[in-house]
């Protein structure tokens, strides 16, 4: 399992490299630099431009920037932002926790209704009850994320029984601690509702279709034949086979949440990564552009390192040293 993990962690790091270089290449593609606002200011001197320009080092080649770059990545230094004239290291985590606390309510609420909801839906199949659960799947399965987001806005603004955006209301530092929660998750129903419903849709179906295929199974039979509760042939037996195809989308799925979540900010206000980087590219901040890529692709391989471990300690049979990297 070590020898696992440090294989993974190792071809992480290149798969890290080249996603910054890349990232890198295409901003420094686009036209133009975050100079070229402050030269639309009259204000603003020839010599106070020149004096950015070799601050920031925009007057080097690419290859000198980036590697510039790299070093002070390896120093634990993400650059410097142009735009809010911090360190970026100051803006990544002021704003990570955020979009983690986002993802990680939606992931928990799709997980923990989805599976429960494909289970009992398999046990009462074709009934009235699996024809409407599928039926109201295929709904959200095919409204984007942003239109159900848009939905529950107007429905909130009309009713006011939710917050519109942001993250806490005005006088939050006034409440209580329980009046802080409430408070939180009020804010945090709206984001965390849109971006679980389509993936409640999706990821019951598939629980429903792994659950009806083991419950057709020879050892299901021979379980029941031997006399064993039902419920223990269900929950126990083909519950845990049903799992295992499940589990190696968690990464996945804990990724797609991240790269929803952004989408999800931008529309409800929330301050998290998602508008931090809107911003960033809008302005041209390449360094900031960068180190929210490099947080959003430390995501995607952390999920799925912790897919691929739960999935070994939850199938004895597979062997982490034949598995494909």
């Amino acid at each position: 399992m070590f020898r696992f993990i440090l294989k993974r962690l190792l071809i992480a790091i290149f798969l890290l490299l080249g996603m910054s270089f890349i990232t890198f290449l295409l901003m420094r593609l686009t036209p133009g630099n975050f100079l070229d606002t402050l030269r639309l200011d009259p204000q603003i001197s020839k010599d106070t431009l020149d004096h950015y320009e070799k601050l920031y080092q925009l007057n080097k080649p690419a290859w000198v920037q980036y590697l510039h770059w790299l070093l002070s990545l390896l120093r634990g230094d993400l650059g410097y932002s142009f735009y809010y004239n911090v360190p970026v290291t100051t803006l990544i985590v002021g704003r990570m926790g955020n979009t983690f606390l986002l993802s990680f309510s939606s992931f928990l609420l799709t997980w923990m209704v989805a599976i429960p909801l494909g289970i009992w839906v398999a046990l009462h199949r074709n009934r009235w009850t699996d024809r409407l659960v599928q039926f109201v799947s295929y709904i959200f399965l095919s409204l984007p994320t942003f239109f159900i987001a848009m939905i529950l806005l107007l429905w909130a603004s009309q009713t006011a029984w939710l917050p519109l955006g942001g993250m806490t209301s005005p006088d939050f530092d006034h409440y209580s601690f329980w009046g802080k929660m409430m408070d939180l998750l009020r804010h945090l129903a709206i984001p965390t509702i849109a971006l679980s419903l389509g993936s409640i849709a999706a990821l019951q179906r598939i629980m429903r279709g792994n659950m009806l295929e083991e419950l057709g199974k020879l050892y299901v039979t021979a379980a029941r034949a031997k006399g064993l509760a039902e419920h223990r042939v269900i929950y126990i037996h083909a519950l845990r086979n049903a799992l295992n195809p499940l589990i190696t989308l968690l990464g996945y799925e804990f990724a797609a949440l991240l790269s929803g979540a952004a989408i999800m900010e931008i529309l409800t206000s929330w301050p998290g990564l998602g508008a931090l980087m809107l911003t960033a590219v809008r302005a041209k901040d390449i360094y900031l552009v960068m180190a929210s890529m490099m947080m959003g692709g430390l995501m995607f391989i952390i999920g799925n390192l912790i897919a691929d471990i739960l999935l070994a300690k939850a199938d004895p049979r597979i062997r982490l040293g034949e598995r494909s990297l």
